[in-house]
């Protein structure tokens, strides 16, 4: 899913209009040529005008790559031009990694914006968020200046060690934020956490690269030998990616011959059809549910389609982003790239859950999520529209609903109750926890011997004296002036220092296992095993009586 709508909407436009605007002003003489001349010779023509009369020098090379973004501009919103140094990127974030600050981006109105702060990564470890605008960059401003994403990687990618300073503007708090980041290597592991909450397996899987298949195979091995009585998929904020490796990972959960998905296009070679193997089949038996948001897109739609479609799995969560299109990626000479939206994908149902962009604006594509929650769809099931033209049944009769993302089985409201306190998070973005952690786990060497799992760290580790004299002291010295003392303000602070010793201890599943606790749809998802299972089983549903179970338990 991952729009890389950066570049420029203008491109073709501003040349055409700098051609104008020559002729505008051209010398009297020169008169209107009437010879007939075809399209690619008029617009060479352009640009040798614009070349040899522009009012500053301008390279031929700048000149076609406004064009290249002008014209990929007025296509769809996921069909763009990729730079050399871009493309590199991407390979790196699904292939292996990197190292620099941990992000990931896209230019908003001249401005960076972070998509999402890479899980484990020290952007993520100091608090930067989904949405943060970045405007300072080691006190040089980047907000409003024409920056590029090759810019962008020139400034914050960098060795391993090497630090950056950069200033990001918070909407959601109307204030501007300082952070010092120490760059890192990124790993792009596509599981996040693979374990066992008490007898049902979780998986949290973050993207579908070239690993992400594999990954999730042995994961799902693991969890089977261990015994597990039902499985998660927890597919919330993962963006998508490589359409094989849905096809794959979808194939693990449905029996040989059901269809996975079918794609359409304008050429022969884009309409094809995905169906289950005998090959793959981890867990084809068994309850299964898969968790969405509205950050969930692409080849997470592809999966959670299927798995609703075949009655496989009960869907949970909010509705999808709405990302039914299929790119094609073509190289150029200079290792650059296009990627060209080439056909829609179907559910086996029938349903192309794209959301709108035909007769849309950029603007409004983009901010699309924005109205959905200004509209209170995600806290309110009845705000989101259904019509009845884009009702479908699934295999066993079901209805389910297609044009603009998965809806899901059982609609869970986004939690906000459980948000830690503004203080809290000031701490974390003063990088007070991961400073406190490292100086506590450094003072008791044997810590991880106290505990047998990092399961049993994150149910038994407690924020002692020593811990929290520490955590005051690095307050001080980073002057951390809020009320962190409070009982409130304490009970979260306690919570993020747990997870940053257990990171430090354990790793990532002991962090994780921590931040669960206040993972509210995680564990409304956790009561609804018997749903999944009643699902496999009959085809039906009583969604109300699940529903009601959910919220006598909160």
């Amino acid at each position: 899913m991952r729009n890389l709508r950066w570049l420029g909407w203008g491109g073709i436009g501003v040349c055409l209009g700098l051609f104008l605007f020559l002729l505008g002003f051209r010398w009297r003489e020169d008169e209107p040529q009437r010879e007939t001349i075809d399209d690619f010779r008029k617009l060479q023509l352009i640009f040798e005008l614009v070349e040899k009369n522009y009012y500053r020098p301008i390279s031929q090379e700048e000149i076609v790559r406004k064009a290249i973004e002008g014209f990929f501009g007025q296509l769809d919103p996921h069909s763009f031009y990729i730079p050399k140094e871009i493309q590199q990127q991407e390979e790196a974030q699904m292939s292996g990694g990197f190292e620099g600050i941990g992000i990931e981006f896209q230019i908003v109105d001249d401005t960076i914006m972070v998509i999402a702060p890479i899980r484990g990564g020290p952007s993520e470890l100091l608090g930067i968020q989904s949405g943060d605008r970045i405007i300072e960059v080691d006190g040089q401003n980047v907000a409003g200046k024409g920056i590029k994403n090759q810019d962008v990687m020139r400034l914050l990618r960098g060795k391993k060690g090497t630090k950056v300073r950069v200033k990001i503007w918070r909407p959601s708090e109307g204030a501007s934020i300082d952070f010092e980041i120490t760059r890192d290597r990124i790993p792009m592991h596509a599981v996040a956490f693979a374990g066992k909450i008490g007898d049902v397996g979780y998986i949290r899987l973050l993207r579908f690269s070239e690993t992400s298949h594999e990954e999730l195979r042995q994961a799902l091995r693991d969890l089977k030998q261990a015994g597990v009585k039902g499985i998660i998929l927890d597919l919330r904020d993962n963006p998508g990616g490589y359409l094989h490796m849905a096809q794959k990972i979808a194939d693990e959960f449905l029996p040989e011959g059901k269809k996975i998905v079918y794609t359409q296009g304008r050429v022969p070679e884009s309409n094809t059809s995905y169906v289950a193997t005998s090959y793959y089949g981890t867990y084809e038996k068994g309850p299964l549910i898969i968790m969405i948001g509205p950050g969930s897109a692409s080849a997470s739609e592809i999966v959670a389609g299927a798995v609703q479609d075949w009655d496989r799995g009960l869907v949970v969560g909010q509705r999808s982003f709405g990302k039914g299109v299929v790119q094609t990626q073509r190289y150029l000479p200079d290792s650059s790239a296009v990627r060209i939206t080439f056909s829609r994908y179907f559910t086996p149902s029938g349903r192309c859950i794209q959301k709108p962009f035909e007769d849309v604006s950029a603007e409004a594509y983009e901010k699309e999520l924005e109205e959905r929650a200004k509209k209170g769809e995600f806290f309110d099931e009845s705000k989101i529209n259904l019509p009845d033209s884009l009702q479908y049944r699934t295999a066993a009769g079901r209805i389910v609903y297609g044009g603009g993302g998965i809806v899901p089985d059982i609609f869970f409201p986004i939690d906000t109750t459980r948000r830690p306190a503004a203080c809290a998070v000031a701490a974390q973005n003063r990088n007070i926890y991961l400073l406190s952690a490292q100086a506590y786990v450094a003072r008791h060497p044997d810590l991880k011997s106290h505990f047998t799992s990092a399961e049993d760290f994150a149910n038994r580790f407690k924020v002692d004296s020593e811990l929290w004299k520490i955590f005051q002291e690095k307050a001080q010295e980073r002057k951390l002036s809020c009320a962190y003392t409070s009982d409130t303000i304490r009970r979260d602070i306690e919570w993020y220092l747990r997870a940053f010793v257990g990171k430090l201890v354990y790793g990532e599943e002991a962090r994780t296992r921590v931040e669960m606790e206040r993972d509210i749809q995680l564990k409304r998802a956790l009561l609804l095993v018997q749903a999944a299972e009643e699902l496999e089983r009959t085809g039906k549903l009583d969604k109300q009586r699940y529903k009601d179970l959910v919220l006598k338990a909160e």
